[in-house]
């Protein structure tokens, strides 16, 4: 992951056709799966898939996002790689919260922008309680319950609503399940949650979220969210918890 930046953004007056980006400074995102087999000693034949996604994860308005597929096929030069057969890693002894249920309490905060007409930025919050269990050396299973607040959305209502008599409730809840995947003190978080109550239906009834996870020490974390409704991105949440 890194930060991509764009000569030109959204402007209404001289660039409203680009509906794509709106900002200079975008995430990118790069995923990739390779695999390299060697076919001399120094020499390794390529192949790989690939995707790179730019984005300012709807902090402002408009954002479609790019998404480039990739394919590659190449060669790769190891100077100092030994051309021998692969011998199978001695087995690593298990961690030791394998098969332990552990709880967890963590808030998040964001700032989203509304739509292109109005440059405001609001902010997100949300709470959620969780339970999580590793299940092998890179895996955990998650579940949990959690609660939003958007206020871009009491603006929303307002301006859609024909009488401000007995506006629905902009906040909501849901429940979710999810996957981590471990690599050391970092974890990839992948969630699909669902919505169990929201009056105000401003998106379609489930979420998903995408995120990185640090452990900070053994009771305390924090991670990077990007929380998504069916593929367009709804805000970023910069997380803090505390694992019990």
């Amino acid at each position: 992951t890194g930060v991509a930046y764009f000569p030109r953004g959204f402007n209404a007056e001289n660039n409203h056709r680009n509906t794509i980006i709106s900002s200079r400074l975008n995430a990118i995102i790069q995923l990739r799966a390779e695999y390299d087999v060697a076919v001399a000693e120094h020499w390794g034949l390529l192949l790989a898939l690939g995707l790179n996604h730019y984005s300012n994860g709807a902090t402002s308005k408009p954002n479609f996002g790019i998404n480039l597929p990739t394919v590659a096929l190449g060669l790769n030069y190891h100077g100092q790689r030994p051309w021998r057969p692969l011998s199978p890693p001695a087995p690593a002894a298990p961690p030791a919260d394998l098969g332990r249920t552990r709880l967890s309490l963590s808030a998040t905060a964001g700032l989203k922008q509304r739509n292109e007409s109005d440059p405001r930025k609001y902010l997100v919050n949300s709470v959620m309680l969780a339970a999580g269990r590793r299940v092998s050396n890179k895996s955990a299973l998650t579940a949990g319950v959690e609660g939003f607040l958007d206020r871009s959305l009491t603006v929303q209502l307002r301006d859609t609503a024909r009488t401000t008599d007995r506006l629905p409730d902009v906040r909501k809840a849901g429940v979710y399940v999810g996957h981590e995947l471990l690599l050391g003190r970092l974890a990839f978080v992948t969630q699909l949650g669902v919505y169990v109550y929201n009056p105000y239906k401003s998106n379609n009834f489930y979420y998903e979220r995408l995120g990185l996870k640090y452990q900070f020490t053994e009771h305390l974390f924090s991670s990077l969210d990007l929380k998504v409704h069916r593929g367009s991105a709804d805000v970023i949440e910069c997380r803090l918890g505390v694992r019990l």
